[in-house]
């Protein structure tokens, strides 16, 4: 027999649920067991009483060979076999079951929660942790499905799994004890309950309730991802992927609370049908022996835990049809966590804690996936404050070069030193904290305009005052005080409240707040007219010898007062220095110059 596709083909969701869950499947599975042996146990105790009220039995023929399961709990416990007190253990058994059962269904639900926010949580760290070579080829439509839809329905199949489980275990219990009952009784007592549902009117309306702020805070965990994803580059070039992150954790909490909450009122939903039932049994025994005059004969115990047997049995089947139902989902999960594994970017060890000197270049170049390089043997220093712009056509390797100088990409061959630190050593996420990173489209959370530039840091008073100090520095101070709700007003989706120059001035004060090293500009103000792109471009110089500028511009005009331009040309320094020395030695700068009449 081969063992290991036994357990592949029988075991392999149970391996994929114990690897996030460990030792609380057994607890689960032990839980299941008890209310199983619970139910048996009250069901057995029936017969002892029945025989009382029958009358077929005195108190000490009560426990018989045929009855040995009740036998031993009489005994065990010593007590005197008599009506009331049967009829009293048989409800402590029962009650002792619907607690065991409210702690089952409550432990599944936490254990539920846990399973996904483990999934969750640790494909969102996967995911900041992602290489962004590897996230450009992904498909983005399958990470959001995965993080939304999909996880519901790897939720949905862990609900059917231990379900299905957890009647196995039960007609286990239900087939052994039957083993060992009294074959000879005969009469099956039918439950009564469906009144018991009037009780459960204020329970649906809380179970309503939870619903809809359910329902409301998953609209906003969508929000968050949606932008998460939209804006990977800019959060993972600034090293803000992990602050974000815990955001989206954040919200992740507040869900897992209202579940908490619902799982509860199901909890106690399930807890108290049982005893309930049992009062309304009970009933319609005294009903018929007090008012009817009616003997009631013993009952089969074994067709009573047969049939309870056969009904899980049932329940399981079809609780394992509808898992498979969403396996596929359970498997896609498994596939994309794998490849978020896989794909984990190269990272050193050595801490960044600031710029000092110099950027350096030594032969560096860099292809994607052995294709034609895209840049090629790059040798250029890069020193502390100085404002270098790069410009070329389009497909020149421009920002594959600004891309690398942030860590997005790592080179393919050749060196990249960081204050003579290689790249390659360097802890990725504590450089990054030190870069800010501006680009054409600007970058705008739907939040408040003080969330957006301190990145939801508390508003104490140190913070509020490097808010100031960046909006003021970013020359959008005014506007900003001027706003009824001032720093509070909210900008809306992708700052749809505010002008293209507004968000670039808001994109530029966020990195400021930052206080990092290097502020690096992806054709920042292409996409504004000409008069804001002049007044972005005055901010910009006021910047000047305060941090490391690096510039990718297609108009020369933003750039004339860089210290100096690299002119890149199919993936090389074609030509280097200020813009007049540009116009006078290179003459394919003094043609971009010529055509955008400057």
């Amino acid at each position: 027999m081969d063992y290991k596709k036994f357990l592949k083909n029988y075991f392999h969701y149970l391996s994929y649920f114990y690897g996030y869950l460990r030792y609380r499947i057994f607890i689960a599975f032990g839980i299941s067991l008890l209310v199983g042996l619970l139910d048996g146990i009250g069901l057995a105790l029936f017969i002892p009483l029945f025989k009382l009220i029958t009358a077929e039995s005195n108190a000490a023929e009560v426990g018989t060979n045929e009855d040995f399961i009740s036998n031993i709990v009489i005994n065990q416990l010593g007590i005197t076999p008599n009506l009331t007190n049967i009829f009293l253990l048989i409800f402590v058994f029962f009650s002792l079951k619907g607690l065991s059962k409210f702690i089952e269904t409550f432990i599944r639900i936490i254990y539920q929660q846990y399973f996904i926010r483990k999934i969750r949580i640790s494909n969102i760290d996967l995911l900041s942790c992602y290489d962004f070579q590897k996230f450009l080829k992904t498909n983005a439509g399958r990470i959001q499905n995965t993080f939304s839809g999909e996880v519901n329905r790897v939720n949905v199949a862990y609900n059917y799994y231990f379900k299905s489980v957890q009647f196995g275990v039960l007609v286990l219990v239900y087939v052994s004890l039957a083993l060992g009952s009294d074959w000879k009784f005969t009469l099956f007592t039918v439950v009564g309950g469906i009144f018991i549902n009037f009780s459960y009117k204020v329970l649906y309306k809380r179970t309503k309730y939870f619903s809809k702020k359910l329902t409301i805070q998953s609209h906003i965990f969508q929000n968050l991802l949606v932008q998460k994803i939209h804006l990977f580059k800019y959060l993972k070039a600034t090293g803000l992927n992990d602050l974000y992150g815990e955001k989206l954790k954040t919200n992740i909490t507040e869900i897992e609370g209202i579940q908490r909450k619902m799982g509860m009122v199901d909890a106690l939903l399930g807890a108290i049908r049982e005893p309930l039932t049992i009062l309304v049994v009970f009933g319609a025994i005294f009903l018929n022996m007090y008012f009817f005059d009616e003997v009631v004969g013993s009952i089969l115990l074994s067709l009573i835990l047969l049939y309870r047997g056969i009904t899980f049995f049932m329940a399981m089947q079809e609780q394992w049809n509808l898992f498979l139902g969403v396996s596929g989902s359970l498997e896609n999960m498994q596939s994309f966590t794998q490849e978020l594994k896989l794909g984990r970017e190269r990272n050193g060890t050595e801490i960044f804690k600031g710029f000092k000197e110099k950027l350096q270049f030594k032969d560096l170049s860099f292809e994607f996936d052995s294709e034609q390089k895209v840049l090629r043997n790059i040798n250029l220093n890069i020193y502390k404050n100085e404002t270098l712009a790069i410009v070329g056509e389009s497909g020149a390797g421009k920002s594959t070069f600004l891309n690398i100088i942030s860590g997005l990409l790592l080179p393919g061959s050749g060196k990249y030193l960081i204050d003579e630190t290689s790249i390659e050593h360097l802890d990725l996420y504590s450089f990054k904290k030190h870069i800010g990173y501006i680009v054409q489209d600007a970058t705008i959370f739907n939040d408040t305009i003080y969330n957006n530039i301190s990145f939801w840091a508390p508003k104490t008073p140190e913070n509020y005052a490097r808010f100031l100090k960046a909006i003021e520095k970013a020359a959008i101070l005014d506007y900003i005080m001027n706003l009824p709700k001032k720093e509070d007003s909210l900008l809306g989706f992708n700052g749809i409240n505010i002008s293209g120059g507004q968000k670039q001035r808001l994109s530029i004060a966020r990195e400021l707040y930052k206080e990092v090293d290097f502020l690096l500009m992806d054709e920042a103000t292409s996409a504004l007219d000409g008069e804001t792109e002049s007044l972005i471009q005055q901010n910009i110089n006021l910047l000047k010898g305060q941090f490391t500028i690096i510039i990718i511009a297609h108009r020369l005009a933003t750039i004339k007062n860089a210290d100096r331009i690299i002119l890149m040309k199919n993936g090389t320094i074609n030509a280097i220095g200020n813009f007049e020395k540009l116009m006078e030695t290179s003459e394919e700068f003094r043609e971009m110059v010529l055509l955008q009449n400057l």
